[in-house]
């Protein structure tokens, strides 16, 4: 138990009333800017919208219920090769539970999980099989709210992958699943290439898949396959250029500004959700988005949560060289912003962890590239929820996580 483990302490969420009262006031002193006329989202996040929002966040919206129910948790600190980890290890009845852990991404952190940690780690209390139940570990990662400060530049998907399969030794599990999406992708096969005797299987969401420039990868791509390529080809990635590029920069107004924080990351629930012309609560209660954006401006972490974004797809990582290399058929894609700066996926790395990959209605991931890099032995597509699947279609995710490990325990 991490009670009585050496180096891992109890925590307990309790922001100061004083950093409430100035977010509050913040808020109310907002200087908001002028737009055009009839634009709508076409250009970003509409005022009329977004001051609804902020002075829903400034009059109506409750901490400190969100608070209690994160403390519902039992949450613990420590700190592994220097880096602080903060985390919940929520340990099921069932004693014979298979460990897991569950990974976010950005703009994400552990609240994304909270309407699955019942299901998953007590399913008899649910209407499941208790033979399906899981030990979870579901951390901030480095860079992101409690696991801060960030120990050092480098903390990129295999940094973090090393510190996170420390952290599992650490609690005693010697075998154990990871799931991820978005940045935890990225983390969890890393989980899986630096601890193969480990980790049992990766279930992954939300997951992006490239071309390497392989003769003939982009022959007989199917309909749905076409579609995804193009929407990454055409998605929008200013957001992502200024976080892998200059995360420090765009983190000054963001760091002080509560609305611009707001604004910054509403618009990716706005995008990213299903359906794609509904608005953000459309899709995930109003209250929960507030509460991802309440932990991105209480713990100031603006910086660091996009830290990972330099360090994984920075110019300083990505190859215009190896861009160059890329096939005639796949020019267009120089320049989509997408540059991945994976270097194992140019060089082959596959890893070899059984791994299902769960595809949603907004997903980009070709099939064909996903089984090129990991050893993929269940797929599964979606008819309905975006790219937070835990929170906009969590029976789905909890479906398919229990279906994937029952196989691989």
């Amino acid at each position: 138990m991490a009670k009585t483990t050496p180096g891992i302490h109890s925590f307990r969420i309790d922001i100061p009333q004083a950093q409430l009262d100035e977010l509050h006031a913040r808020l109310a002193a907002t200087r908001w800017p002028e737009e055009l006329p009839g634009v709508g989202w076409s250009r970003g996040v509409p005022v009329t919208y977004l001051k609804d929002l902020a002075e829903y966040w400034r009059t109506a919206y409750d901490w400190r219920a969100h608070e209690a129910a994160l403390n519902a948790h039992p949450q613990y600190m420590t700190t592994v090769d220097g880096q602080n980890l903060h985390f919940l290890h929520v340990r099921s009845p069932e004693p014979d539970a298979t460990p897991l852990m569950l990974l976010h991404g950005w703009p994400g952190s552990v609240v994304d999980f909270l309407d699955v940690i019942g299901p998953l780690s007590d399913p008899r209390a649910h209407g499941g099989d208790p033979a399906d139940a899981f030990h979870l570990v579901i951390p901030s990662l480095p860079g992101f709210a409690w696991s801060t400060p960030l120990a050092g530049p480098g903390m990129g998907a295999a940094a973090m992958a090393g510190a996170l399969t420390r952290l599992m030794s650490r609690l005693g599990y010697a075998r154990y699943g990871v799931q991820g999406y978005d940045t935890g992708s990225w983390v969890a096969p890393e989980m899986g290439k630096q601890a193969p005797d480990h980790v049992i299987g990766i279930h992954v969401n939300a997951v992006i898949t490239f071309p390497v420039g392989t003769e003939g990868e982009m022959d007989g791509l199917t309909e749905a396959e076409q579609r995804r390529w193009q929407q990454m080809q055409n998605f929008n990635d200013g957001y992502l250029q200024c976080n892998s590029k200059r995360p420090q920069t765009v983190a000054y107004a963001l760091t002080d500004s509560p609305v611009g924080q707001l604004a910054w990351i509403v618009e990716k629930f706005k995008e990213l959700t299903d359906p794609e012309d509904g608005l953000p609560e459309d899709s995930i209660d109003r209250d929960r988005i507030l509460t991802e954006v309440s932990l991105y401006w209480l713990t100031g972490t603006a910086a660091s949560a996009a830290q990972v974004y330099y360090e994984e797809i920075s110019a300083h990582t990505w190859s215009e060289a190896a861009a160059d290399d890329w096939s005639t058929d796949s020019a267009t894609t120089h320049d989509t912003g997408w540059g991945d700066g994976q270097d194992d996926w140019a060089a082959g790395r596959r890893g070899t962890v059984p791994t299902a990959v769960l595809v949603s209605t907004h997903d980009v991931t070709i099939r064909r590239w996903a089984e090129r890099d990991h050893n993929v032995v269940r797929w599964t597509e979606l008819d309905r929820g975006g790219h937070f699947v835990a929170m906009e279609a969590p029976d789905q995710l909890v479906s398919d996580v229990h279906e994937f490990f029952s196989t691989v325990r």
